[in-house]
């Protein structure tokens, strides 16, 4: 696989039982490419390593004054600095090619496992959390898969260093081949402190960096509170904790690196006493001495890598668990639907609460939990979070269709909807029906302020449609994030589209327009709107209360204000005093027949006051 040749087709089931496993799973699925790194690795090592014979070759040949050698060591020595350019480049791009397209697998992954759980995905893990993931953790893995083919290639190389020096020259190749496997193992007692310091310090820094998001995202509130000095106190002591943590973790990685250092000196002030002990002997020549000398210096080089494995290795395997646990994940039903059918249609019916929404009606749900009505949302568009019934739209069980099909028949719009960032129009360019236009969605929602602001707020756009939005779009409004997420979801045109408080940060005059906007649009499809609001249940043609998960009434909004006193209490916001207030004074009230003299027409006033009252209050 090349870089030129990305994204991958199909990026492969991983095995994601455990994070050991995805790292295998991985590393497996490039056997070419480690190969081919391998091959590399071992030209161009083996050629570094190469060198101190032919030195030794060199010296020796101008101690006895050989030409013809000296110029055939010359020649060698020429070969192997084109075989370690060689072998460098190309394990170099060998390297980057395993890198890279591990992580676009990783990132491929992902992304699918996103699409397959949809809104279900940042129910059971954190959004931050899944950001990390597709981002740094992608390149910590990616580093270790790719680190793995260098690696064998020195160890190979080391192996082949001993057993040269052996034939070479036994005395003194046996020290080298006993030393050499202790320098290269004598930091493995401490790589597991190492890398549990490490994880301490990832800790340490992933949670100083929540509490600087939640700190920046809620600085408005801590400025109207005064509590700027109490979080950036608290910012300030997790930050020295990471400090800390960073410190005693480079602490213990320095000692592992002057281990790194220290052990390959001795190992050579070993090799350079037993050396010249051995020519004075008589028994290695003065050649040969040199090129034992020369290759213990040139084998640190490739001994570096096993100190890369273990950092690589200590970095990559919470990273490999965190990718393990998203990719683990599985959805409550299947992808490809258990039922072949065409786009349904009919009304919209919720087994688990009762709840019946018309087709081709403007139906209204009024539920106190927002929890609950959260979950309603989600079930509605067969994005459930827990095992239960299917919701059924013209008969049909959302679970048996495609996911495909299910998302283009009924579409929800969170109350806390997220603006992606690039541009308005390319935040309105989604899978449409064509009949509703851009033009008349935005004029619906009220978003004329909207695209007011954002020409101003863009230096290089006169068009508002080419106005770029930033990141959750932190330039705008709650309310103006809100009413563009409702365009978007407009423009859509579903057959179904269910709406989870979608006015809640507007004002009421505003609110009032997009109801009258919204019933307009939607003309002839299924809308479901979940709110408490009474502008908007004003302009539903049926209401539906839910109490305790189950529907409790159904009616108009007017008729269930006066019949039905949870409801009232709910869409009023009455708190429990003020609901036994009012049913003792309708208590209190005496029938009309006991109705004193000349007090009828003002009962009448009353009455005919008390409508305009109800809608006054709701506004």
């Amino acid at each position: 696989m090349q870089i030129q040749d990305l994204p991958y087709s199909d990026p492969g089931v991983p095995d994601a039982r455990s994070g050991l496993r995805l790292l295998w799973w991985l590393g497996r699925n490039q056997l070419g490419g480690q190969c081919t790194a391998l091959l590399w690795g071992m030209l161009h090592f083996a050629s570094v390593c190469a060198l101190p014979f032919c030195v030794g070759l060199a010296v020796q040949a101008a101690v006895d004054r050989s030409a013809d050698r000296l110029a055939l060591t010359g020649g060698l020595m020429l070969l192997c600095g084109t075989a370690i350019a060689v072998g460098d480049t190309f394990l170099h791009r060998a390297a980057v090619t395993n890198w890279i397209t591990a992580a676009a697998r990783l990132q491929q992954l992902l992304a699918r496992k996103a699409t397959y759980l949809g809104s279900a995905l940042t129910r059971r893990v954190a959004a931050g959390e899944v950001v990390t993931v597709s981002t740094g953790d992608v390149e910590k893995i990616g580093w270790f898969v790719e680190a793995v083919s260098r690696f064998t290639a020195a160890a190979l190389t080391v192996v082949a260093v001993c057993v040269a020096l052996l034939i070479y020259q036994p005395a003194l190749g046996a020290v080298v081949a006993v030393g050499l496997p202790v320098v290269a193992l004598a930091v493995l007692p401490l790589l597991p402190k190492a890398t549990s310091r490490a994880d301490v310090q990832r800790e340490k820094a992933g949670r100083a960096t929540e509490l600087a998001s939640d700190t920046v995202a809620g600085l408005r509130v801590l400025r109207g509170i005064g509590g700027e000095d109490l979080f950036l106190d608290r910012y300030r002591r997790a930050s020295q904790e990471v400090r800390h943590a960073a410190v005693r973790s480079a602490r213990m990685w320095s000692v592992i690196s002057a281990l790194q250092v220290l052990l390959p000196g001795l190992l050579l002030i070993v090799v350079v006493l037993r050396g010249v002990q051995l020519a004075r002997e008589g028994r290695i020549t003065v050649g040969e001495l040199v090129t034992v000398y020369s290759a213990v210096m040139i084998v640190n080089y490739p001994l570096r890598h096993f100190v890369e494995i273990a950092m690589a290795y200590s970095f990559s395997r919470p990273s490999a668990q965190r990718a393990a646990r998203v990719l683990s994940l599985e959805r409550l039903t299947d992808t490809e639907g258990s039922r072949a059918t065409d786009l349904p249609g009919g009304d919209l019916f919720d087994p688990a609460t009762g709840l019946r929404a018309p087709a081709l009606g403007f139906t209204a749900v009024v539920c106190g939990d927002p929890d609950l009505a959260g979950r309603l949302a989600d079930r509605l568009g067969g994005h459930a979070a827990e095992p239960g019934r299917s919701v059924l739209l013209g008969g049909v069980p959302l679970d048996e269709l495609p996911l495909d099909q299910a998302r283009t028949a009924v579409l929800v719009q969170d109350k806390d909807p997220v603006l992606l960032s690039g541009t308005l129009r390319e935040l309105l360019e989604v899978p449409a029906s064509g009949t509703v236009r851009a033009d008349d969605a935005l004029a619906a929602a009220q978003c004329a302020d909207v695209l007011d602001a954002l020409v101003q707020g863009s230096l290089d756009a006169s068009d508002p449609m080419d106005a770029r939005i930033t990141e959750r779009g932190r330039s705008l409004s709650g309310g103006q994030r809100q009413r563009l997420a409702l365009a978007r979801s407009l423009v859509a045109d579903p057959e179904v589209l269910v709406l989870d408080e979608p006015t809640s940060a507007v004002d009421s005059h505003t609110e009032a327009r997009i109801a009258d906007g919204l019933r307009r649009l939607r003309s002839g499809r299924t809308t479901v709107v979940l709110t408490s609001s009474p502008l908007l249940l004003d302009h539903a043609d049926d209401v539906v209360f839910l109490h305790e998960g189950e529907v409790a009434a159904t009616g108009k909004h007017r008729e269930l204000i006066g019949t039905e006193p949870r409801y009232r209490a709910v869409v009023t916001r009455e708190t429990e005093g003020e609901q036994r207030e009012s049913a003792a004074k309708d208590t209190a009230a005496p029938p009309p027949s006991q109705e004193r003299p000349g007090t009828s027409d003002g009962a009448a006033l009353l009455g005919a006051l008390e409508p305009l009252e109800e809608i006054e209050e709701s506004a």
